[in-house]
């Protein structure tokens, strides 16, 4: 009876592939409503005119910002196994090496902190990091176009609907325990 409240145990590819799994679902089904959100905005002066075709930044935005949020869920050596089979995996899917993938992370991780300072909220950043990866401010009206900052009315919905975008760790480890 008590094996019903057991975690099930699982390694870190299978973590990994589930995490990968959620995030790309997510992007898919999720990633459209952002587009709609933007072209529809009211706080543009024109619309940008997005496409639901071009992902790119947007996934690696929110890749690099849940794989940085690993660390506050885990202890270090299980973070950091986790974070390379994870990047392992998606480096085959998006046909380039591990190396290669690490970098373009870091780098979008650096750029969200950079655009999000001096704040810490994960979350904010991937809606700061839309805004400069899709270059939005050129859409805006002439007084948030030159501070280079994102209208507050916009990116409070943004932040509102990139919640989703977050990996819920907390679901995962109700369910399973890392194993080595």
């Amino acid at each position: 009876m008590f094996t019903l409240f057991k975690k099930k145990k699982v390694k870190e590819d299978v973590a990994a592939n589930i995490f990968i799994n959620s995030i790309f679902n997510t992007i898919d089904s999720g990633f459209p409503e952002i587009v709609g959100i933007l072209n529809d905005a009211p706080e543009f002066v024109s619309s940008p005119q997005l496409s639901v075709a071009n992902d790119d930044h947007f996934v690696l935005l929110v890749f690099a910002t849940n794989l940085d949020m690993i660390d506050t869920h885990f202890e270090s050596y299980e973070a950091d196994n986790l974070k390379i089979a994870i990047i392992e995996k998606l480096s085959e899917i998006f046909e380039t090496s591990s190396d290669d993938l690490t970098k373009v992370v870091l780098s979008y991780q650096n750029y969200l902190s950079k655009v999000n300072f001096p704040s810490k909220n994960k979350v904010y950043a991937m809606s700061k990091g839309i805004f400069g990866k899709y270059n939005l401010y050129n859409f805006q009206d002439e007084y948030f176009k030159n501070m280079k900052s994102p209208n507050p009315m916009l990116l409070k919905r943004l932040d509102e609907v990139m919640e989703n975008f977050v990996f819920n760790w907390d679901v995962f480890e109700k369910k399973y325990h890392l194993s080595h």
